[in-house]
């Protein structure tokens, strides 16, 4: 896909966010789980904007991913941030992913200086096979972190990198 575009995100594409944690099948890998919880953390994840920490991807002019840097203003955690990426589901597989990331590693280390990058991810999730490509290791297990709705329990993987 030679015709991806990486930006930084803006107020409008908020909607994306909120379309895509609308599907169940996204919004399994995260911890909302209702109409509320999800806007609650679209605006949260969109509040970054204003120091540029959310990226967009866009192939011709079409939003088709969403990464964000969850950046720390405590100085002593400064060094470090968590991450977050959605993919929208027609466009998983395509290198938009990496290519996203790949930009987000970048901002974090040039703009941010950060040292370290880090995610929580289920373990049940296939995205760890990407996370584990771009040079991640896991460095923890929270046992049964998410209770989901049905009572089945979900660990949670804590992977880093350093950058």
């Amino acid at each position: 896909m030679e015709n991806i575009k990486i930006r930084f995100a803006k107020e409008s594409d908020k909607k994306y966010l909120e379309k895509w944690l609308d599907n169940k099948d996204i919004l399994k890998w995260f911890p909302m789980c209702n109409e509320m919880e999800i806007k609650d953390s679209v605006n949260i994840w969109m509040s970054y904007i204003k120091y540029d920490a959310v990226l967009v991807a866009e192939i011709d002019g079409v939003v088709c991913a969403n990464a964000l840097l969850y950046i720390q203003f405590y100085k002593k955690l400064s060094h470090q941030a968590l991450f977050a990426i959605i993919v929208d589901e027609n466009y998983r597989g395509k290198k938009i992913g990496t290519k996203l990331l790949d930009k987000l590693f970048k901002l974090a280390k040039e703009k941010f200086k950060l040292e370290i990058i880090h995610l929580e991810v289920y373990k049940t999730n296939p995205a760890i096979n990407l996370y584990k490509r771009l040079g991640f290791k896991q460095y923890g297990v929270h046992k049964k972190f998410l209770k989901d709705l049905d009572g089945t329990y979900y660990d949670k993987i804590m992977m880093q990198k350093n950058l």
